[in-house]
């Protein structure tokens, strides 16, 4: 195998952490050549064991790590423990400690900063439902570094070997850049499950529901295909069809009233959206003014069809 194939060649980790986001990019590191050391739980069994034997590493407590021989420590623990496992092992690492966590900057392992050890942050801007252990599950995922220069360093070269991109992240901006990224995973598959869930109540046929994940995948695509995503935006509500949005809220009263604040929620934030684009019309304004009224969401208004006549 060439070194171009082995990018990461004679680099010695170890894994703190041995999770879903830990075992995936442990297992990257190791298709491109570099070699762990150790991976270290809350245990040396259970997972613990499980992962090190996957990784050709020995099993140990957190308690018991031993980084001193390694290059990287790799700490991809809970955000919340970071500061506990932090101190854990603090005088116990060499080289350069790399957090994966989104919300947290590089000052969570200031007590493994030293001469002989740079910290830094290594989140990769990814799902991990289960372990992405084959290195193409990699190509072209986001790595949000922050820390010290030999720490940024090392985290641009292992992003450049998962075929990855990487940018500094600063600490100052880590809790708004971490919300984005929830908002556009979570956040979307919310808004997806609450539409599916609304349609079967309703009694919407099984056809038309998987229509609707149909919808929803076009609509992604053109959000991102598109220099503004707002542009994608379409519904009634950008449309400011007041008489669609009320009779949509009306009928959510008696088959799904738990989803009225999310649908008026959404519906005033794509006003706002195509607002930032173009000068909002008559009519969204109209509706606009109708949504930010506190009653809506306490009393729902009377079901009128176009005729003005009482449905």
């Amino acid at each position: 195998m060439s070194t171009a194939d082995r990018p990461l060649a004679g680099l010695r980790f170890v894994l703190v952490g041995p999770g879903r986001v830990g075992e995936s990019l442990a297992s990257w590191a190791l298709a491109c050549g570099a070699h762990c050391l150790q991976v270290a739980g809350r245990s040396a069994s259970g997972r613990t064991a499980e992962v090190a034997r996957r990784l050709g590493a020995a099993a140990v407590a957190t308690a018991d790590c031993a980084a001193s021989d390694a290059d990287l420590a790799l700490l991809a623990v809970p955000d919340a423990a970071l500061p506990a496992v932090a101190r854990q092992l603090a005088g116990r690492v060499r080289g350069v400690a790399l957090h994966a966590a989104g919300a947290l900057g590089a000052a969570v392992l200031e007590p493994l900063r030293s001469p002989a050890c740079a910290v830094g942050t290594f989140h990769p801007l990814a799902a991990f439902p289960a372990p992405r252990t084959g290195l193409a599950a990699a190509r072209g995922i986001f790595f949000a570094l922050d820390g010290d220069p030999e720490a940024r360093a090392l985290g641009r070269r292992l992003a450049a070997a998962f075929g990855g991109e990487a940018a500094v992240v600063p600490e100052e901006i880590r809790d708004l850049y971490h919300l984005a990224a929830s908002l556009a995973a979570g956040g979307v598959a919310t808004v997806l499950a609450s539409a599916l869930d609304l349609a079967r109540r309703a009694g919407v046929p099984e056809a038309a529901r998987a229509g609707c994940g149909a919808l929803a995948r076009g609509a992604l695509a053109a959000a991102l295909a598109a220099a503004e995503p707002a542009t994608a935006i379409t519904g009634p509500a950008v449309r400011g069809d007041l008489e669609t949005v009320e009779r949509q809220l009306a009928a959510l009263a008696g088959t799904a009233p738990d989803l009225r604040p999310l649908v008026i929620a959404l519906a005033r934030a794509a006003l706002d959206r195509r607002a930032q684009l173009a000068p909002a019309s008559p009519a969204q304004r109209a509706l606009a003014e109708r949504l930010a009224r506190p009653d809506l969401l306490d009393r729902p208004r009377k079901r009128v069809l176009t005729s003005g006549l009482p449905d």
